[in-house]
């Protein structure tokens, strides 16, 4: 891999990781400011400290082959970079493309180089940018500190040996004296100032930068030998002052201690538990392999959905780039078949892709491709696309982003989640139910905190699995992590990868603006969601979760849940009906009764209906008996869904069909 310095703990740090996941460091490139410029005002690079990248490099013992010249401006600064539509290139004149003009030099000059490290903590402009460039060369970014607590990575890089001196300082409560300082000496000032004004303690918000003098990686230490302190902006509470390094030796080490970097534990305390619970709950451990034969036109039929998908939105006033969720169901996601869909499903992307879940079912004879997809038409929504290697979760790599939010209605849709290694992109081996799932609890769980700062709540949970006796185990999970959100465990005919269990979730951000009677004005309010659910009984009618049907041994023909906030004008966010036999009108009667669900038919955006293969599903199709009683002439988008079993949240009772609803409000 080649290393992408700036000379600060960020990138120097990172190589060591890259070392411990078992990368290997070619040269180093880096980009500077025009001659006779200490720093610029770069929106992405920083350059304090450029006229000491020569000895970093030597101190790494690897050549500074590459070092260009930013020629560009900070023209692009929004959140994405890039073009949504397939195929988009970067911003003319922008200073991105000077990354693009270095890495390309490496491509040409180094075609072995496959991967690129990048010391990307927090700030998601940087990454963007970097993976944007990256995806164009084709190139993996490596980036194992990314969302790694600053205050844990901080103590972690000082017990590793780095060693790191501030060389520039521009935030609150730091001035001209903490210039020199290490970051051992600093540490319990950083600590305080971000207790005392939320300053960054790894300086991601470019409160301070550094330059390494040693780290565990470094063959030689770097002593400077002269400085200057350059004043740039003299103020009483942050004033803007940097280091200029006027002259520096290199002094050779015993010996390199790389072996002191660990690579970072698999999982968080409360998911670690969580493998526990699964690993002890799973008696014996299956080995599915799903294969297909043929892969015949699939690519095609691929491809042929997407037309006919722009076609639907262009009737719309969409189009593909207004997408922001899509469910893809193939016959089989055996590695030729998944290869096959995927190459043609990337024609359609650019940067920031919608979230997506793919799965394997039995599809009706004569069809190859089932495609749904949910879209707005706005330009408010927001993706989670990282594409860099870490220890954080799944990188992808592939053209779907990790989570989508989308305005005003604050759902964010996030991708389906296998139980992948993060730093290697593999599936446990040997295979491990347990460690697929805790994985696959904590990879959702990391990216929808990273979707969203404030995190959000679950409205929606659908658990995709290949085995049914791996449900049970799931379901104990479920139930250890005190999920209670409108849930379903659905066997199908198989996974991304060969995975065993699959996690999809719809998540709501819970912000609601509503009217201040007392101020007369509208403020935004938090809401945590209730979960209610209830059976419809042949013999006693409809009851909720909380009543006891003592009178009854039959078991129910119909079961309800409901994800809803308790803000006045909203009705329910997700609904959830299982059943037993056929939809018929009967349904539809016995559910236009319950008043917790009376407003919501006139929201239902969308439904997924599942049923085990033998049940006739046409009661639901538009027109259809049930969909007149509960939607009049406004039924619902409904993508049919065959499936091996289907389960729900609190019972083993197998459903023969259910369907999800959501609904906007």
């Amino acid at each position: 891999y080649v290393a992408l310095l700036s000379g600060g703990k960020d990138s120097c740090y990172n190589l060591s990781h890259c070392n411990a996941n078992g990368h290997q460091l070619i040269a180093a490139a880096t980009l500077s400011p025009q001659s006779g410029k200490d720093e610029i005002d770069s929106y992405m690079y920083p350059t304090v400290g450029q006229d000491a990248i020569e000895f970093v490099a030597r101190a790494l013992e690897v050549p500074l082959y590459y070092r260009h010249v930013i020629q560009g401006d900070a023209i692009e600064q929004n959140a994405e970079y890039g073009s949504r539509s397939a195929g988009g290139a970067g911003v003319l004149g922008d200073e991105t493309e000077d990354l693009y003009t270095l890495l390309n030099r490496v491509k040409v000059h180094h075609p072995d180089v496959q991967d690129v490290s990048v010391g990307a903590i927090l700030p998601n402009c940087q990454r963007v940018r970097v993976e944007h460039v990256c995806r164009r060369l084709f190139r993996t970014p490596l980036a194992y500190l990314w969302q790694r607590d600053q205050a844990e990575l901080l103590s972690e890089m000082i017990a590793a040996g780095l060693k790191n001196v501030l060389i520039k300082v521009a935030g609150i409560g730091l001035t001209v004296k903490h210039l020199g300082k290490t970051l051992s000496e600093m540490q319990d000032t950083l600590t305080r100032l971000n207790n005392l004004y939320g300053l960054r303690i790894c300086g991601e918000g470019g409160e301070y930068e550094t330059l390494t003098l040693d780290s565990p990686s470094f063959k030689h230490r770097i002593v400077l030998d002269g400085t200057e302190v350059v004043m740039h902006t003299d103020n009483d509470f942050a004033p803007v002052a940097y280091l200029r390094i006027k002259q520096a030796s290199l002094h050779l080490k015993e010996s390199s201690t790389d072996g002191k970097v660990e690579v970072l534990p698999l999982f968080d305390d409360r998911f670690g538990e969580l493998k526990n619970v699964v690993e002890t709950s799973v008696l014996e451990q299956y080995e599915k392999d799903s294969s297909l034969d043929s892969e015949i036109l699939l690519e095609e039929q691929v491809r042929d959905c997407f037309i006919q998908l722009q076609g639907i939105l262009q009737s719309h006033d969409l189009r593909i780039e207004d997408v922001a969720n899509i469910t893809l169901l193939l016959p089989s996601l055996a590695p030729k078949i998944f290869a096959a869909a995927n190459k043609a499903y990337a024609e359609f992307f650019g940067v920031s892709p919608p979230s997506r879940a793919c799965v394997g079912v039995d599809l009706p004879e004569g069809v190859g491709v089932i495609l749904e997809c949910v879209a707005r038409k706005d330009n408010t929504r927001r993706a989670l696309h990282v594409q860099s290697l870490s220890y954080w979760a799944p990188a992808n790599i592939g053209p779907y982003s990790q989570a989508v939010t989308v305005e005003p209605y604050v759902f964010v849709f996030v991708s389906g989640q296998i139980g992948l290694l993060p730093a290697s992109l593999t599936l446990p081996s040997p295979s491990s139910l347990a460690l697929e799932t805790a994985l696959v609890f904590q990879h959702t769980d990391r990216v929808i905190r990273a979707a969203n700062t404030a995190g959000g709540h679950v409205l929606l949970s659908l658990y995709w699995l290949v085995d049914y006796a791996d449900t049970m185990h799931t379901r104990r999970a479920c139930e250890t992590f005190c999920e209670e959100t409108p849930t379903l465990f659905l066997v199908v005919a198989s996974l991304p990868r060969g995975a065993r269990v699959e996690k999809q979730v719809l998540v709501h951000t819970a912000k609601f603006t509503v009217l201040d009677e007392d101020e007369d004005t509208f403020i935004q309010v938090s809401r945590t969601p209730e979960f209610v659910s209830g059976d419809v009984d042949p013999e006693c009618g409809t009851k909720v979760s909380s009543e006891v049907i003592l009178s009854s041994t039959r078991p129910p023909i119909l079961n309800w849940q409901v994800s809803r906030f308790d803000v006045p004008g909203t009705s329910p966010q997700c609904v959830v009906i299982c059943a037993r036999g056929h939809p018929s009108r009967e349904d539809a009667i016995e559910l236009e009764k319950i008043p917790l669900l009376s407003a919501f038919w006139a929201t239902a955006l969308s439904a997924r209906l599942f049923h085990r293969m033998f049940v006739l599903i046409i009661g639901f199709r538009t027109g259809s008996s049930v969909s007149r009683v509960l939607f009049g002439d406004n039924m619902p988008a409904t993508t049919f869904i065959p499936c091996r079993y289907i389960g729900t949240w609190g019972s083993d009772e197998q459903w023969d069909w259910a369907v999800a609803f959501v609904g906007v409000s």
